[in-house]
């Protein structure tokens, strides 16, 4: 199994080094999904790390490899604007990029921000953590032992799908909703998930109403703690269009599932392929909060965020121009030796685990960022005490995105527990 510290897919790395620099294009879907787009960030890192590709099917665009200018890039909303979408391709549901606070710029996305971001304050967490221990605690109590089973569906889809029904106050019945609507949102026509863009709006329909009649009733009933009532009741919320509603639903539903489910299957697969960590983890449980932060940096669960410059800018000696799209690879910053030591080998006693970008920086920087750390504390601490071993038994199934980096299904066994 790949795990970026070598792109064992020969042909595509001679293929990436015999083409010419200015023809490479790292938003390719395919290679994510093969895990082999190691290469093409490791070229642009070393020889053009502003990289303009002039010829994609969503436009030109600017590649931001390294991670001090992936830096600059993100703590610079004045200079690179976040309107109008964060991928290369627009998020639309029919009329054009749907608005959300993190495709807002100042002062509108500080306000819209605020508003929601007590759900996951602290407080509120100490809150949650007894329920998302016991949640967890079930779902492991429940697996098979001995028998091969997917990760992604029994553990990683249910725990995060749960944490986020709860935010949002629905149903927990209601919760795999929320991860089949996650990944409509992204996923590519043609690819298993969805056939058509307009079979992708025909679920997006359902999406809305559903959230439409939870508006309806938070708005109706006194203010609460869960994020539909933050933002039916929030004085810079209330008033928004549906669009603009949804638009934030969207937004809290990808980032609340996404990003943590992939990095909890990602756990797994790297400590299977460093059994050295792994073992070393075992021996100390103490390393955990370490190891978690090592997985979010060497998963990087968002490969890439967009802006579009708002002016003409240089950077590592070039100009870019206004009104050119930006995209800032997290994902190649996360490798990037002149910032982190070794950075290819996945170390969970790390000297500065949390030096990762994944979470973004500046003020889009990822606003349920700890709450994904919990969730992973968690899980983590729960499994020790229960089993010596999980053993992944397949290469994992890929999701085709250059956005979303995670996983449809990893194959596993655990062959006893304590």
């Amino acid at each position: 199994m790949s795990d970026g510290s070598i792109d064992l897919n020969s042909d595509v790395r001679a293929k990436v080094y015999a083409t010419p620099l200015e023809l490479l294009d790292p938003a390719q879907p395919e290679l994510f999904r093969q895990d082999a787009h190691w290469a093409i960030f490791e070229r642009l890192r070393k020889e053009d790390p502003v990289h303009y590709t002039a010829e994609h099917e969503f436009g030109p665009y600017w590649s931001i490899t390294k991670y001090n200018d992936i830096m600059t890039v993100d703590t610079n909303h004045e200079a690179f604007s976040s309107e109008g979408g964060i991928t290369i391709a627009n998020q639309t549901a029919g009329e054009g990029p749907l608005p959300m606070f993190i495709a807002m710029d100042p002062p509108k996305h500080d306000v819209q921000r605020k508003t929601v971001s007590p759900a996951v304050s602290p407080m509120n967490l100490a809150i949650l953590e007894p329920l998302i221990r016991e949640r967890a605690s079930k779902i492991l109590d429940s697996l098979p032992i001995g028998e091969e089973f997917d990760w992604v569906d029994k553990v990683s889809m249910e725990l995060t799908a749960m944490t986020l029904a709860t935010l949002f106050d629905m149903p927990q019945e209601d919760r795999r909703k929320l991860t089949y609507w996650s990944d409509v949102v992204t996923a590519a026509p043609g690819q298993g998930l969805i056939d058509t863009i307009e079979q992708k709006m025909e679920i997006f329909v359902e999406y809305h109403a559903y959230f439409t009649k939870l508006w309806n009733e938070r708005v109706n009933a006194p203010p609460a703690g869960d994020l539909i009532s933050m933002l039916a009741h929030g004085e810079a919320t209330r008033n928004m269009e549906p669009r603009e509603y949804f638009g934030n639903v969207v937004l809290l539903t990808v980032g609340g599932n996404d990003t943590t489910r992939n990095t909890i299957t990602g756990s797994v697969l790297a400590l299977n392929q460093n059994p050295d960590q792994y073992r070393k983890l075992r021996e100390n449980p103490g390393l955990i909060p370490s190891m978690v932060s090592e997985t979010i940096r060497w998963q990087t669960p968002l490969a890439h965020m967009r802006r579009i410059a708002t002016r003409d800018f240089d950077i590592g000696g070039k100009t870019i121009k206004m009104g050119d799209k930006v995209v800032m690879w997290y994902v190649s910053g996360n490798r990037d030796d002149e910032v982190i030591e070794n950075p290819n080998a996945y170390i969970i006693d790390r000297e500065r685990p949390r030096q990762h970008i994944s979470f973004g920086f500046g003020i889009h920087r990822c606003v349920g960022n700890r709450l994904a750390e919990l969730q992973l504390k968690i899980i983590w601490e729960e499994i020790l005490a229960r089993f010596p071993d999980i053993q992944v038994v397949a290469e994992p199934k890929r999701v085709y995105s250059s956005f979303v980096k995670g996983y449809e299904s990893m194959k596993v066994i655990i062959p006893t527990r304590y």
